[in-house]
């Protein structure tokens, strides 16, 4: 059964392997952070976002959108994570809504691998805030629950990183919202060409801060986690979607590798 949450409210998870689903009516940025047993984050390499999507048990999209799957592993978390803060924010600088209060409340649902729905919450209240921090996963006692948090940030991003402890905090806010930016402005069509050729340029993923496969010392001296699919292996420093992702396709002329746990189940979460 599944465990519609109210803010504040937690749910036991008995999985390990995970969907995040966020729908939102309106292009929103998914992002998430690593976080300790206080919930400080230790650099901007323990934040998963649009420009370096991917961290230990911990895959988001490269770009902003109306809906999102994360996908998580809580079993390939480092022991020093405590903490997996889910963030909704708003993009800015390209002419969209620029509060919550403006769009529908964002609606989160925590499945399995088989799509079973274990938890929900939908994030009501907000107003003038632009970024908000949604859910929470978080280690007690060896075990791991869900809390539904709806914090928000009327300074949007800079103002959530500062709140967990990141000294770079605006300069990560800035670089998500430029790769956000400029995944939108490759996603617009090019105008005709003169001789009436109206062909179309694929879009281009977004680009954004090169982070991956470099490992830094965050602001109390922890070793950052090296970037790894959540299910699957890659090579540190070229990000590789895993099996069946929501996020990437794999070569056609490679069949894709089997991944345990049974397949994912894409279809809208119940609302």
């Amino acid at each position: 059964m599944t465990a519609e949450l109210v803010r504040g409210q937690n749910h036991p998870l008995s999985q390990a392997r995970l969907e995040i689903r966020v729908s939102a009516g309106t292009p929103i940025v998914a992002a998430a952070t690593l976080g300790d047993e206080q919930g400080r984050i230790h650099g901007v390499e323990w934040v998963a976002h649009p420009g370096a999507p991917t961290l230990p048990g911990l895959e988001v999209s490269r770009q902003a959108a109306a809906d999102h799957r994360l996908a998580v592993d809580l079993d390939a978390m480092p022991e020093a994570v405590h903490r997996v803060s889910v963030l909704l924010a708003l993009p800015t600088g390209v002419g969209g809504p620029t509060s919550f209060g403006a769009v529908p409340a964002p609606f989160l649902a925590v499945t399995g691998l088989d799509g079973a729905e274990v938890a929900s919450y939908t994030v009501a209240g907000l107003e003038s805030e632009s970024a908000v921090v949604a859910l929470e996963l978080y280690r007690r006692q060896g075990a791991w629950k869900v809390r539904a948090i709806g914090q928000g940030y009327a300074g949007g991003l800079a103002d959530l990183f500062n709140d967990q402890g990141l000294a770079q905090a605006h300069q990560l806010a800035g670089g998500i919202n430029d790769a956000v930016a400029q995944g939108v402005a490759r996603s617009i069509p090019a105008p005709p060409r003169p001789d009436g050729d109206r062909s179309r340029q694929a879009a281009a993923p977004a680009v954004g801060p090169d982070q991956s496969g470099q490992a830094q010392q965050g602001t109390s001296g922890a070793t950052a986690p090296q970037p790894t699919s959540p299910y699957g292996n890659q090579t540190p420093g070229q990000p590789t979607p895993p099996p069946n992702s929501p996020y990437g396709t794999t070569d056609p002329a490679q069949p894709s590798a089997p991944t345990s746990g049974g397949p994912i189940d894409y279809s809208h979460p119940r609302r």
